[in-house]
């Protein structure tokens, strides 16, 4: 049963027609359990079918559907309405990236920086298929609070550190080199640090810690990007000691 209306302002860029992004207006029936990803849905389905965005699974697991609702960067999927109804739902695409049209944005820029820090096991020997790489319990917390992240790009959107300096390599991809860089099946954890200890790297940032406020699933980008700078620092202070000596 609808119990009444809400007005949701969304902020629409055309490309093909030359204009500035500008916001549109949208009274739709408003539910009580309805998050804002529901909202857009049925402005899409049954208002406006040009109203364009990102979204999947719609469980808080893809981290396709961010957007800035009221100010701040959210998964629209798991943002209920009525936490953000206070007069209107102001939906606008992500900051710090180039817009593509609507609430899609270009995150190219992000995915080249994620890939710069071999977000993934390294090893020399994985041709051997009889060898197993046995993972303990103990093992995967080391690193279970850096996997939890879906890429969502909230945290880049939060940052202030990217939003001024673009070519920071940034909190998410910073948290999931700290990630295999503690998985004890990874050899790639020197090659990572030397990628990271960088201008552009972990010494860009300056803790103002928005990426772990936004975070949807408590990876504390923020923290890990203080770790790495621990970790770097020990591998240059080795290396300086111990020439020839790698992190692991």
């Amino acid at each position: 049963m609808v119990e009444s209306e809400v007005v949701f302002r969304v902020k629409r860029y055309r490309p093909e027609s030359g204009g500035r992004p500008t916001f549109q207006e949208y009274t739709i029936p408003y539910r009580s359990d309805m998050v804002v990803l529901d909202g857009l849905n049925y402005i899409k389905d049954h208002v406006d079918p040009t109203l364009t965005f990102r979204w999947s699974c719609r469980m808080g697991i893809c981290g396709s559907c961010g957007a800035d609702v009221n100010g701040q960067p959210r998964l629209t999927c798991g943002t209920y309405i009525r936490d953000v109804h206070k007069g209107a739902v102001t939906v606008e695409p992500l900051s710090n990236f180039p817009i593509l049209k609507d609430l899609v944005v270009d995150f190219d820029d992000f995915l080249n920086k994620l890939a710069s820090v071999t977000p993934y096991i390294v090893r020399k020997d994985w041709g051997d298929l009889t060898k197993e790489y046995v993972q303990y319990p103990e093992d995967v917390e080391a690193y279970r609070q850096q996997s939890l992240c879906i890429n969502c790009m909230l945290c880049y959107a939060a940052c202030p550190v990217f939003g001024s300096s673009p070519e920071f390599v940034g909190p998410a991809a910073s948290a999931l080199a700290l990630r295999y860089n503690r998985d004890t099946r990874d050899q790639g954890a020197d090659a990572r640090l030397a990628r990271l200890n960088t201008k552009t790297g972990i010494w860009e940032c300056t803790f103002v810690g928005e990426c772990s406020v936004v975070c949807p699933k408590d990876v504390d980008p923020a923290a890990a990007i203080q770790t790495l700078k621990f970790l770097a620092t020990m591998r240059h202070m080795r290396r300086l000691l111990m020439p020839g000596a790698s992190s692991r």
